[in-house]
């Protein structure tokens, strides 16, 4: 029985991983690193310990995440300033939807509490969530599971009764090793060979969540 399904944010509820990939590799050529399209969708989700470590070990000692990081999110800011944040299909439809069955929702993002609000305030749903929570609240961010057991945690289910629903990697990694059943619904690339074993369903959109779950009551 379904109690809660959790949400990632970015390229899950909200249209942003496209523009997370472009600055992440504008900022890293700007100082002096090819970073490619490959390297920074690797990073998708992946927290900062952890693409520290994986982009020294592409480009060297001398490759200052930290800083780049912080023109990416800038140049990221200024876009979003000037364009707006996009929803992703089906966002509002499959909350209401879980709402009315009385299964809770969360959020679980790499995004730190402040912007995760204002995104999701932007577009209308941040009170549509039982509770966000932010890599920034628990030791380690994904692929670790700690953000995970920290959402259930939270709201007040056990892992095996909530549902996860992820877009990348090293977020399906985060919530299966937590032990909960995780959805994908691809956004920039689709399941390699290891994310698909480790996924219990891939949905082609947030619609889809809707028909999967009606499809079989058992799920709910």
């Amino acid at each position: 029985m379904v109690k809660a399904v959790i949400f990632d944010m970015d390229g899950v509820l909200i249209d942003t991983e496209k523009w997370l990939v472009k600055y992440w590799c504008q900022a890293a050529r700007e100082a002096g690193f090819p970073m490619e399209r490959e390297h920074a969708l690797a990073i998708r989700s992946l927290a900062g310990e952890y693409a520290n470590t994986y982009l020294k070990g592409i480009f060297g000692e001398q490759f200052s995440y930290w800083t780049i990081r912080e023109r990416r999110k800038e140049l990221m800011n200024r876009h979003l300033k000037e364009h707006g944040i996009e929803k992703k299909p089906g966002v509002e439809e499959v909350l209401d939807y879980l709402r009315g069955k009385g299964i809770k929702t969360a959020v679980a993002t790499a995004t730190d509490p402040e912007r995760a609000k204002k995104y999701l305030t932007e577009i209308g749903i941040y009170d549509k969530f039982d509770k966000v929570i932010c890599a920034t609240m628990v030791e380690h961010g994904k692929p670790k599971p700690d953000i995970y057991l920290c959402a259930c945690g939270q709201i007040g289910e056990k892992t095996e009764d909530c549902l996860a629903v992820e877009d990348s990697p090293n977020g399906v990694r985060s919530a299966s090793s937590a032990g909960i059943r995780t959805i994908m619904v691809p956004d920039l690339t689709e399941p390699d060979k290891e994310t698909a074993s480790l996924i219990f369903a891939k949905l082609h959109s947030l619609y889809d969540i809707i028909l999967w779950m009606e499809d079989d009551e058992r799920k709910l």
